[in-house]
């Protein structure tokens, strides 16, 4: 049976944020995700946990201005001290959560000259969060997005995240696989969950293209659903999509795997 968390910054967006928790439940999750909890205290967010009865499985360190069409915050050279802070404030919501796991994301190079220079710097801070936050027994993940949505993205594919998983070596390091981004960038995803449910700590899901529910797009999630079980795959399957109407309305697939 697959375990699915509604992330929470696309889901049910209907409501304020923390009227979401309640509306999660209701509708069948267990497990909840966000993107970027911190303009909710700590204590908030986790009696609204408590209350629903909700598992916390993941959440990012924050990412300066990548969603606003900036470089982000992990693999800016310059950015690394502000790194430093962002983790330091992740491990105050993390110790009080205690979420599954806790993305990292790799963000832009918009000057490709120093494309190298940023790989290294995300390669270094990443060992860094790692480091911080596996003593409070909590993975550590980092995605590929497309560089459709996301230009100069870089980390796109599922190659360079085995291969930044293969030179740090460590433990408490995973892959977060997003369905959508991967499908985006033309791989076969069933086929690699299949082959690396080992490496994988966190999945997303979205139809593609459009990023909306399961059904509305191109994407045999009979398939991918299915892959996942045969795969041995332990972690939380989270909802990442941006619902076509009311989120309600959009839940037909959870339905029909539950």
């Amino acid at each position: 049976m697959l375990k699915f968390s509604a992330n929470l910054s696309l889901l049910f967006t209907e409501v304020d944020v923390l009227e979401r928790f309640k509306l999660a439940k209701q509708h069948g999750f267990d497990g909840i995700e966000i993107q970027f909890p911190y303009e909710i205290a700590p204590e908030v967010f986790k009696s609204h946990l408590d209350e629903q009865g909700l598992r916390c499985v993941l959440f990012n360190v924050a990412a300066d201005d990548l969603l606003a069409g900036g470089e982000g915050l992990a693999s800016v050279p310059e950015k690394q001290a502000q790194f430093k802070e962002a983790v330091a404030q992740t491990l105050e919501y993390a110790t009080l959560l205690k979420p599954e796991a806790i993305n990292v994301l790799p963000g832009r190079c918009l000057t490709p000259a120093r494309l190298s220079e940023y790989q290294a710097t995300f390669t270094e801070n990443l060992a860094y969060a790692v480091a911080a936050f596996a003593p409070l027994g909590i993975k550590t993940v980092f995605e590929a997005i497309n560089t459709y949505d996301m230009p100069g993205f870089i980390i796109h594919s599922t190659q360079q995240q085995l291969a930044i998983l293969e030179a740090l070596n460590l433990p408490d390091l995973y892959l977060q696989y997003d369905i959508y981004h991967m499908q985006r960038m033309g791989e076969a995803v069933a086929d690699f969950i299949k082959q690396h449910a080992a490496q994988i700590g966190h999945i997303q899901f979205a139809d593609c293209p459009g990023r909306a529910q399961p059904g509305t797009g191109q994407l045999d999630f009979v398939t991918v659903f299915s892959a996942i079980i045969e795969s041995g795959y332990q972690g939380w399957v989270g909802a990442e999509y941006k619902p076509m109407g009311e989120t309600k309305s959009s839940l037909a697939w959870l339905k029909s795997v539950s």
